[in-house]
């Protein structure tokens, strides 16, 4: 059609009718299109107004062409490059690329069709700034799946043979504007790029390089590729070999260059990455992209790390240190003997009025021995005295009780022996001391056994020494005591007939709750009142035991708010990441990525920043498990802590890294390739 016909007649305001589509040149009158679009339309709401900017496109391109759509800013040849592209979808009619019809594929299959047969070159290059020339050049390849060595290879021969050679370790910020062009030429040819689509890319080049671009896009097409050039400029548009020119959104002339006719369809390599949606392949590739983007912001990839490693740090340290307290305290609790019953004097729940409680007697253990399951009763006068040898006075306790103590309290001896029964019978005036007497009264390395020393006043000559015993649960040493009969003691030493409490051991701890009633009712029956309690060492321990759970999973809770706080942290940085780097998204969808490979990638960098910060995190928190048991602290380091921290650091990878990976994901190509 004559384009000086196209607006004989027209009125203002009216539409400019759609030229037919040109006829068919006799070389390829027996080739289906390439392209092929028919009454194609595409609007953009904007709130409640919807705005059409193409008015029912029909256009044919046949393979080996080199097309010019020509028009002014605002006319709509971008919009109809994108849908050319698979950039975007149309909103009504039909488009079919080389006899399949694309306008209802999937976004995937879409971004696969763009990786085999289109390769774009966009009027601002589009180049990733952290990456160099080749590593631009083979983001095609990437996607199809070519092997590293294979891709490096044919990235070195494109750019070798666009005369970028030397330039294959540069960056985009080491190259001139001609220089950055060109490397994007070698980038639409990388996966064979049958269809060039070119976005003005003489736009933002001097007129020098702008003519070295199109006698490249030339070359090109007499290679056989399709090349379609979007430009504004008449004079770029008259070197291809066709222009259609739109305007408003309809095409208003469509001219054939005299003696122009299609150059032999492109036979060259094309990539045809099939199978599995995710290989192995892809997950490496999205790690090592992953590991080189973090890498090229690094202080905020430190930042990000710090949150992780603190909290995984914390999760380690405090448990270990939790355990180690908790250890502690249940081994002293244990130490005391866990299948003990203490009976002492004084009605429950009653509050003493003052003085001494004096409700059991030596006869009443002597009862209580005789029960089922009780393996001894040991009655105990303990007392507080003033011990004297040589120059040296301490003031220390006295327990006066049994010859069934050292058995009843898992105590073994250092030296010498405890006193016996013949002892107590007898008020035998003999002591058994603990280690920290024994260093109170004696030099080192002397003997204490046979020796005498005074208690109040009264001679008693040392037996045996205890074995060290450690502190209680509630920090007093249990080595700062010496043991005497009990006829002795409450006589000589103390002057009285009652016991302040009776302990028993029993045989069966799983019936120890039996053996308690058992007491409790022989008591009551020789009293005739419950004026005793009973303290139940099995229940103390399971008391105990509960309080430092709760400690635990209390100090654990704190740590994992730390790790939450850090996850919190991954998930706003990479949020803020896909909004800096929208752009570049939208380059990976034009070469091909699909959804999940842009999702595995942001996904990769979340997880790289916490299995990294986990490993770390991991090392902190030994350093400080050891650091607290260097200097004494108890420390209980499982592997259980550990691999709960460095799994929830990973897991907070997948969680916090998922959103913004969706994000990214979810992208409109040509909305993320307009951003800035």
């Amino acid at each position: 059609m004559d384009a000086n016909m196209t607006d004989t007649g027209m009125m203002e305001g009216q539409a400019a009718p759609q030229p037919e589509p040109r006829p068919e040149l006799a070389a390829d009158r027996d080739d289906a299109p390439q392209i092929s679009l028919r009454n194609v339309t595409k609007s953009f709401r904007r709130g409640e107004l919807e705005v059409e900017i193409l008015h029912g496109i029909s256009l044919d391109v046949r393979a080996g062409e080199f097309v010019a759509i020509m028009g002014a800013s605002g006319s709509g040849k971008s919009t109809l490059m994108n849908l050319l592209g698979l950039l975007d979808r149309p909103t009504g009619g039909s488009y079919r690329l080389d006899g399949e019809e694309v306008t209802g594929l999937s976004s995937d299959r879409r971004a696969i069709l763009r990786r085999e047969r289109f390769g774009f070159i966009f009027q601002q290059y589009n180049l990733l700034a952290g990456s160099t020339a080749s590593e631009n050049v083979e983001m095609p390849a990437v996607y199809a799946r070519m092997p590293a060595e294979e891709r490096r290879a044919r990235a070195a021969e494109l750019l070798t043979a666009l005369g970028l050679g030397d330039r294959l370790d540069h960056r985009p910020s080491q190259l001139s504007g001609g220089q950055q062009q060109r490397v994007s030429i070698a980038r639409a040819l990388m996966n064979g790029g049958a269809v060039i689509l070119a976005d003005e890319p003489t736009g933002a080049l001097d007129s020098r390089s702008g003519v070295e671009v199109m006698r490249l896009l030339r070359e090109l097409n007499e290679r056989g590729h399709t090349v379609i050039l979007i430009t504004h400029d008449p004079a770029v548009a008259r070197q291809a070999k066709r222009i259609v020119e739109i305007r408003d959104g309809n095409i208003v002339s469509d001219e054939v260059q005299p003696g122009s006719s299609p150059a032999a369809p492109f036979a060259g390599p094309a990539s045809k990455a099939g199978g599995a949606s995710v290989t192995p392949g892809d997950v490496a590739e999205a790690a090592r992209m992953a590991v080189k983007a973090l890498r090229n912001n690094l202080m905020r990839t430190l930042l990000t790390l710090l949150g992780i490693i603190i909290g995984v740090a914390s999760v380690v340290a405090m448990l270990a240190i939790g355990n180690g307290a908790r250890q502690e305290v249940m081994d002293r609790i244990g130490a005391m003997g866990t299948n003990l019953l203490l009976v002492r004097p004084g009605a429950p729940n009653v509050r003493p009025s003052g003085g001494q409680v004096t409700t059991l007697v030596a006869p009443d253990a002597e009862a209580i021995a005789g029960l089922p399951n009780v393996a001894v009763a040991v009655p105990e006068y303990p007392g507080s005295v003033t011990m004297r040898r040589g120059g040296r006075d301490y003031a220390t306790s006295v327990n006066a009780t049994t010859q069934d103590f050292p058995q009843a309290r898992g105590w073994t001896m250092q030296s010498g022996a405890f006193f016996e029964a013949n002892d107590v019978r007898t008020y035998a005036p003999v002591a058994v001391i603990g280690q920290t007497v024994a260093r109170a009264l004696y030099a080192e390395g002397e003997d204490p056994i046979g020796s005498y020393l005074l208690m109040n006043s009264v001679p008693f000559q040392v037996i045996g020494v205890l074995a060290p015993k450690g502190a209680t649960p509630w920090g007093a040493d249990q080595d700062d005591i010496a043991y005497v009969p009990l006829t002795t003691g409450t006589l000589r030493l103390f002057g009285q007939r009652y016991v302040r409490t009776v302990t028993v051991q029993v045989e069966d701890v799983g019936r120890i709750a039996e053996t308690e009633q058992a007491i409790r009712d022989l008591l009551t029956a020789r009293h005739q009142a419950e004026d005793f309690q009973i303290r139940n060492m099995a229940s103390v321990l399971e008391t105990a035991t509960a309080t430092q759970n709760s400690m635990t999973l209390l100090l654990g809770s704190i740590a994992a708010i730390s790790l939450l706080v850090g996850g919190i942290g991954v998930m706003n940085i990479m949020l803020v990441s896909v909004t800096e780097r929208t752009r570049e998204i939208g380059v990976r969808m034009a070469t091909g990525a699909r959804r999940v490979n842009i999702m595995l990638q942001f996904n990769s960098e979340a997880l790289a920043i916490c299995t990294l910060g986990g490993l770390i995190g991991v090392g902190v928190g030994l350093g400080v498990t050891w650091l607290f048991a260097f200097f004494g602290k108890p420390v209980q380091l499982t592997a259980a802590p550990v691999i709960l921290a460095f799994g929830c650091a990973f897991g907070t990878g997948l969680l916090f890294g998922y959103l913004p990976a969706r994000k990214a994901a979810d992208l409109d190509p040509v909305v993320a390739l307009a951003s800035e």
